[in-house]
């Protein structure tokens, strides 16, 4: 079995030795992926009167539209996703995350896993997520 590894430009690059995606045969499987900018900025922190304030919406919403992003690269669509996991730092985000998504998916969309994780690689994250895809190769 081939398989090719997806880097993007124009994508913040993962603070470690691996791909944004790797397509393995038919299955396209995406790197955990956050709300992190190209310039190691955030979606979802804003300052409001000189306190960081944090939002799961926006950052849901950000890490799903990265998502898509990189699977348009390897030729996918959030459509052809069968499978996500998603870490949420505190489950008491969990009603507004399961909103947004909901915003991109229906019951006839991907399974879903949601744990919740002592920290992600960064404070400022909430979220974030990884996902598998399929998509059959063309045959000639």
């Amino acid at each position: 079995m081939s398989s090719e590894s997806h880097l993007l430009a124009g994508k913040a690059k993962p603070r470690g030795r691996f791909p944004h995606a790797k397509r393995a045969g038919d299955f396209i499987y995406v790197s955990g992926t956050s709300s992190r900018r190209p310039d190691d900025t955030f979606v979802g922190v804003d300052l409001v009167d000189g306190q960081k304030v944090l939002d799961v919406r926006a950052q849901t919403r950000a890490v799903i539209q990265n998502i898509r992003d990189i699977l348009l690269a390897a030729g996918a669509d959030l459509g052809d996703l069968v499978q996500v996991t998603s870490y949420l730092v505190d489950m008491a985000d969990f009603a507004a995350y399961n909103e947004t998504y909901a915003e991109f998916f229906t019951e006839e969309g991907p399974t879903r896993t949601t744990v919740a994780v002592r920290e992600l690689p960064h404070p400022d994250l909430l979220i974030e997520m990884q996902a598998v895809a399929y998509l059959p190769r063309s045959t000639p």
